[in-house]
């Protein structure tokens, strides 16, 4: 089977009709369509898992070349089997799938799996496939999971409606771990990973294309299930931001933690943008922030996945991003605190007490300050001491989180150390995670103990940190989501063509201060435009105004400090610096100070708009010095955004320089992301540079792009 592709749906979610997923997950009857009876054929395993494996349903397999397949008696069409069906799995060419569909909704199915490729995925003709197979599911009133996808593995009702090849262990367990991804290649990886470390999932998903169902719609369903308390994701692509914001919001609601893994967020797949603000920042922002809105754990990797999941499972999550390091090897601590630090998580010193109480059990030659390095000695002593030293280290006010490293510690000894721990840990309200460095044939059982108490085992330092940083909180608006209450603008600023003046008469209709400015198409007009500006021996900026000529600065298009008596020759320069010159813009100089960015992005693909700061002026994207976050945005929440920042101390006053007025920047910052987040027909708005003095922040320069809503 192919990789998975995202497809368009020809008639959008919101055509799909109210779908009962209790039939899907919990189905009375269950109909094989197009069930084999060669033994060694992948798609043999769906009918023989569920005729052998403990689901109490029906099971009808349905193909007119056999009157019995798995000791089940075989019907010749769907019509023909004697009773209700739930669920349909279509073990069928591409090209016969929509029939199957239609077939699946005259007996009245609530959902069918296509499990075959050969839709979007290969090209044209594939594509208007999968559309015909989505006309086929509203016509019939079905949904469609997949095409070129492997199913559903359900552990509470032995539901084994897949035939990936990880579903062949024992998976007799219920972890309370539920997956749900587009690839069936790299979910049937973490079924089989999962189960090898003891970790049989609740439900497994495969998407595949996602003609109909997408992973947000299951993963609604999943998240509000009892039987689940951790929801693992892995996404190729999120379509619909506000299906994404749903399902997080649902499952922070519900209590049930979200791990998701997302590929494609590389450079390749950045759009263009005309404006700095749309050149630093990934397509993926809004999805970062939404994620970081409602406590969403992202992750990098499989392994990654996998082991948040596991802490989340039977850890509460850190409180802070204070780590402690408890080794047994002084420089497995010093990686440990290089890797973590990088990371974002911060190892702080011990509490004098703390190490007071550590001494009584560490030998001299240790470290207690942070990372704590125990030493082999400790295990020579006959006495299980490890468990103790991390409960002490728990208890110190300043731990929110614990991380053990073990170098050789094997066997026997092993055990009795991981017993050790998991009684240490239990009850301590700090989260643990444990890298063992050494054979896992050696630590086995050992490692089975920590998994079953909930304890992340690595074999990677590296790995171990990146985990515990992502579990971590990070900053958090101060309003609830969504409720960051608009600032009263004036009507102008819903009716005002965002274009008019090049984006000059929308900072003036939304309040942000401007330089007096005049548009001069002539060199005479500039210099009586300069004249009135400028005042008795004053100065002015002139800057280029042509179509498409959205960075003025690198185009040679600005001047600054022109006396009145040089505004014609500078017009004319600039007539022959700039092709197609439709005038030059006569602004008034502003005097110098800190020289921010402040950008919106508007919403687009259902998610929000999104606002950054930064710093600003021409070397912007050298500096790279900038915050995001959702639009609109509170007073409270634009102050902390600046804080963010590496060039705050510019703003707040520096080595006894004095402050700017940081009020009137977020003011501005307020007033940005309102409008963006009220006009859907902006796409970007970006004032570089926002100038801000002792008194005040003056937009110098604006662009604006615009799209149709």
């Amino acid at each position: 089977m192919t990789e998975t592709v995202d497809a368009t749906r020809p008639n959008g979610p919101e055509a799909a009709p109210p779908t009962d997923w209790n039939r899907v997950f919990r189905p009375h009857a269950v109909a094989v369509l197009g069930a084999t009876g060669r033994a060694d054929s992948p798609m043999a395993r769906p009918l023989r898992w569920l005729a052998e494996r403990g689901f109490s349903g029906h099971v009808w397999p349905v193909n007119p070349k056999y009157d019995e397949l798995a000791g089940l008696p075989c019907f010749a069409s769907l019509d023909a089997v004697p009773g209700p069906v739930d669920l349909v799995l279509a073990l069928v060419p591409a090209a016969h799938a929509p029939d199957a569909v239609r077939q699946a909704g005259a007996a009245s199915a609530a959902a069918v799996v296509v499990f075959a490729s050969g839709f979007a995925e290969v090209g044209t003709d594939g594509a208007e496939l999968q559309h015909e197979l989505v006309a086929a599911a509203r016509e019939s009133g079905v949904r469609v999971l997949g095409p070129n996808c492997q199913g559903i593995y359900y552990a509470p009702t032995r539901l084994f409606a897949t035939f990936t090849a990880a579903a062949d262990r024992p998976l007799r367990g219920s972890s309370g771990i539920a997956y749900v991804g587009q690839s069936g290649a790299v979910g049937g990886s973490v079924l089989d990973i999962a189960a090898e470390q003891g970790l049989d999932l609740t439900a497994w998903v495969s998407t595949g294309n996602q003609a109909d169902v997408d992973l947000t719609e299951i993963g609604r369903y999943l998240a509000a299930d009892p039987e689940i308390s951790v929801l693992a994701v892995y996404a190729e692509s999120v379509r619909d931001g506000a299906a994404y914001e749903r399902l997080a919001a649902e499952a922070a609601a519900a209590g049930t933690s979200l791990v998701v893994l997302r590929s494609g967020r590389s450079g390749a797949g950045r759009r263009a943008a005309v404006s700095h603000t749309g050149a630093m920042l990934g397509d993926d922002t809004a999805f970062r922030l939404v994620s970081r809105r409602y406590g969403v754990v992202l992750v990098d990797d499989v392994e990654e996945l996998l082991a948040a999941a596991t802490v989340l499972r039977g850890q509460p999550r850190p409180a802070g991003r204070r780590i402690a390091a408890v080794s047994t090897s002084g420089g497995a601590g010093i990686l440990a605190a290089d890797r973590c630090e990088g990371h974002g998580l911060a190892l702080p010193e011990l509490a004098p007490e703390t190490q007071d109480k550590l001494s009584r059990l560490v030998p001299a030659f240790g470290a207690l300050a942070n990372p704590v390095d125990v030493t082999a000695q400790l295990f020579n002593t006959g006495e299980r001491a490890f468990g103790d030293v991390c409960s002490i280290v728990c208890a110190d006010p300043s731990v929110d989180a614990l991380l053990v490293l073990l170098t050789m510690v094997v066997g026997d000894e092993a055990a009795d150390l991981a017993e050790d721990l998991t009684a240490a840990m239990s009850g301590s309200g700090v989260p643990c995670s444990v890298v063992w460095l050494a054979g896992q044939d050696r630590t086995t059982r050992a490692r089975a103990i920590l998994r079953e108490a909930g304890i992340p085992v690595f074999s990677s330092i590296a790995v171990a940190a990146r985990v515990a940083g992502a579990l971590t909180p990070d900053r958090m608006p101060d309003t609830a989501p969504g409720r960051a209450p608009l600032p009263w603008l004036p009507e102008a600023a819903d009716d005002l063509d965002p274009a008019t003046d090049g984006g000059w008469a929308l900072l003036d209709a939304i309040g942000v201060d401007t330089p007096a400015s005049v548009h001069a198409g002539t060199a005479a007009e500039a210099t009586d435009a300069a004249r009135a500006l400028a005042g008795a021996g004053g100065t002015v900026v002139m800057k280029a105004v042509a179509p498409g000529l959205e960075h003025k600065t690198e185009a040679g298009g600005v001047r600054l400090g022109v006396a009145a008596e040089r505004a014609a020759a500078v017009f004319d320069e600039l007539a022959t610096t700039v092709a197609s010159l439709a005038g030059v813009l006569v602004q008034q100089a502003v005097p110098g100070g800190v020289e921010l960015l402040v950008g919106a992005s508007g919403g687009r693909d259902g998610w929000p708009p999104v606002l950054t700061v930064g710093l600003g002026g021409t070397a912007t994207e050298v500096h790279r010095d900038v915050a995001t976050a959702l639009a609109p945005i509170t007073p409270g929440d634009a102050h902390a955004l600046l804080r963010e920042l590496r060039c705050w101390p510019l703003l707040a006053g520096h080595r006894g320089a004095p402050g700017v007025d940081v009020d009137a920047v977020v003011e501005a910052i307020v007033r940005v992301g309102a409008v963006v987040a009220r006009r859907p027909d902006l796409a970007e708005l970006e004032i570089n540079p926002l100038i801000v003095g002792p008194t005040g922040a003056v937009a110098v320069d604006v662009l604006v792009a615009t799209r149709t809503p």
